[in-house]
């Protein structure tokens, strides 16, 4: 079941898509009769994890309200190349209008819950869990961020409003680790505050000031294990920086908790899907 703020965050994409696409309206439309009805199903040319259901549903449904949507897989469902996703039945006008940016949310949702899938499976049996970060296609933040769920992620925090993270150039414009986690605790006690560190002393001084989670930027393993016996379970360690599917698993039996990949949100290769009318 969706929430509330997810079905806003649906509304809100698809209007934006389909005023972006259609605008004044859709000419190549005009060239079928208002009137016909028609048949069409959605299929992967790829091996793919499905997601973005709901938003290719509503994009539908935007342009004609009765539309039938058969949908043969479910959301998070792992699909194989040339799998029928749907069958979808409604007025052949609103059914091409809608393809574009239906499949486009398909395509990225289904890209973004694919490669989290790949990176989960590939930590299973570690304790470390795959998390996402804020470097998200503009616009559709909530969107890929429903997706690294759906693929089996976590999420960070949503945005600059609900958490707070102290990087490099936090800690260079406040003066020091200790300064600016004191004054983090001093703006709201009740937000996730968590601290990048580029070293091993570094990450001595956040625990001698009490942080209790910690991004550790670009360690290498050597420093990943030298890190997680330094610090002794008092903090939650995140690795960040430079993880591919190569090396994830290694990073994982080092003892970190948490393991952050922009890449699953701002790499995105979209999914090979398409939409025919039956019959041609």
């Amino acid at each position: 079941m969706l929430n509330n703020q997810l079905q806003q965050t649906i509304a809100r994409d698809v209007l934006r898509a389909l005023e972006e696409d259609i605008g004044s309206g859709d000419l190549t439309a005009l060239l079928i009769p208002a009137t016909q009805l028609a048949e069409a199903s959605i299929i992967s040319r790829e091996a793919a994890i499905v997601c973005g259901m709901p938003w290719a549903e509503r994009c539908f449904r935007t342009q004609d309200a009765t539309v039938n949507i058969d949908w043969l897989v479910a959301e998070g469902e792992r699909v194989q190349p040339d799998q029928t996703l749907c069958r979808i039945s409604g007025n052949a006008r609103a059914l091409l209008t809608a393809e574009r940016c239906a499949l486009n949310f398909l395509q990225t949702l289904s890209a973004t819950a694919t490669i989290t899938r790949l990176y989960a499976d590939a930590i299973v049996g570690t304790k470390a869990r795959i998390y996402d970060t804020r470097k998200t296609l503009p616009g559709l933040r909530l969107a890929q961020k429903y997706a690294v769920t759906v693929g089996g992620g976590m999420n960070q925090r949503i945005g600059l409003y609900d958490g707070i993270l102290i990087k490099e150039n936090h800690i260079a414009a406040v003066g020091s680790i200790a300064t600016v986690l004191q004054a983090a605790r001093a703006i709201n006690r009740e937000v996730s505050t968590q601290i990048e560190v580029e070293t091993l002393s570094q990450l001595e001084a956040a625990l001698q000031a009490g942080a209790k989670l910690i991004l550790l930027d670009n360690f290498n393993l050597q420093d990943l294990r030298a890190a997680v016996s330094l610090n002794a379970g008092r903090a939650i360690l995140e690795a960040s920086g430079g993880i591919t599917l190569e090396n994830v698993r290694e990073i994982a039996h080092t003892g970190v908790d948490r393991i952050s990949i922009g890449g699953l949100t701002k790499h995105v290769q979209a999914i090979d899907l398409s939409m025919r009318f039956s019959g041609g």
